[in-house]
């Protein structure tokens, strides 16, 4: 199929029941569900360069962050369609209530816009979900509501700039480096 031909409304209408399931099953943590829309999982997630690839490992990103955001959510905001992607404009919803790598919890509500790519290939498997999001814009607003002036919030903002440092400067994914060609993963 070229890159400017659309499949078959049956085709767009399939996905993008594929990719609503998906987000569904991830809001009520149904690991099991979500993990059924890929023959095999694989996240990109852009702005900190990282790849989860493979069953164990998505798993244990999805544990990552829902233990950090336990009420994390959605909010779809558009969807558009790709000849081989559906591309979801959405807020992600979540308050910080427990550790995210080295980064202590906050307390803080986040309310971030966010593009995730739903990558589909010539067999219309779900085969990349590419998210792209600002790390600074939800960083900001979970720290937002420490009060600077009050010494137990000022030891978890300095927590949480250690934390922040201490998961800086890992290298990129070696695979979010190159340029592949259209439609692969």
């Amino acid at each position: 199929m070229s890159a400017f031909t659309l499949p078959s409304e049956d085709v767009l209408r399939a996905r993008e029941k594929l990719v609503l399931d998906h987000f569904e099953d991830e809001v009520r943590q149904d690991w099991d569900s979500v993990l059924t829309t890929f023959p095999h999982p694989h996240y990109e997630l852009i702005a900190s360069m990282t790849v989860h690839d493979g069953d164990a490992a998505v798993r244990g990103y999805y544990h990552e962050t829902r233990v950090a955001f336990p009420d994390q959510h959605h909010e779809i905001i558009s969807m558009r369609h790709s000849h081989d992607a559906v591309i979801v404009e959405f807020w992600l919803i979540g308050t910080h209530l427990g550790p995210l790598g080295k980064i202590p919890p906050t307390g803080g509500r986040h309310r971030t816009r966010m593009t995730a790519y739903f990558i589909f290939d010539e067999h219309e498997n779900l085969v990349t979900e590419r998210v792209y999001f600002d790390q600074l814009s939800i960083l900001k607003q979970v720290i937002s509501g420490l009060d600077k002036k009050r010494p137990r919030d000022l030891l978890t903002l300095l927590r949480v700039v250690r934390g922040m440092l201490a998961m800086a400067g890992g290298k990129p994914d070696p695979r979010l480096l190159s340029q592949p060609a259209n439609g692969e993963a």
